[in-house]
């Protein structure tokens, strides 16, 4: 077993964190993630973050364990992932010529060691105005429906956009891997 585990099922952060050339497996660390009541965002991201991390090394006390999470923020809102054509159409013609924010949280734990910290980075997109057709359009080829914000910015998705302003490019596609990096050489797992 990888002396690294990434607490996620999701395709997105498992290509992210291949990237970094690290050997790690992956478990999916299969929590509730419903938000408490009046939690805010980053309250949300920190708690899921550490809370997935946390269910892996459970089984895994030995293991160094990464768990994430990020939410989506529109009028100080939490948006959840669309699932379907129709709820994706929706937040996209809301957020037309607006911009929304991503939290993304990182946590690396061992209870082994004793080690658990947490990092996370914000995100500012700002959409340009999109007309009913353009929505429908990139809806219909990227199909983001399992992504909150409804887009993928590693795709066509970046076409939405007017703007971003963000302290880690890759936090925005689902995991921080300026933060990732930082968390992983102060363990030595990196060099």
């Amino acid at each position: 077993m990888s002396s690294l585990i990434l607490a996620s099922s999701s395709k997105y952060r498992q290509a992210l964190l291949s990237r970094l050339g690290v050997n790690f497996e992956c478990i999916s660390p299969a929590i509730d993630e419903t938000p408490l009541p009046n939690e805010p965002p980053l309250q949300l991201v920190k708690r899921l973050s550490i809370d997935k991390a946390n269910k892996v090394a459970q089984i895994h006390p030995e293991n160094f364990i990464l768990g994430s999470d990020q939410v989506a923020v529109f009028e100080q809102k939490i948006i959840g992932k669309p699932k379907v054509f129709e709820a994706a159409y929706m937040q996209l013609s809301a957020f037309s010529g607006n911009s929304i924010q991503f939290l993304t949280g990182v946590a690396l734990i061992n209870r082994k060691e004793k080690i658990c910290s947490f990092e996370h980075s914000e995100v500012t997109v700002k959409f340009r105005c999109l007309t009913k057709q353009q929505i429908c359009n990139y809806l219909e080829i990227d199909q983001p429906f399992d992504c909150a914000g409804s887009f993928k910015v590693e795709r066509l998705g970046i076409s939405l956009f007017e703007s971003i302003n963000s302290d880690d490019p890759t936090s925005l596609e689902g995991l921080p891997l300026i933060k990732v990096c930082s968390l992983l050489r102060s363990v030595g797992l990196l060099l």
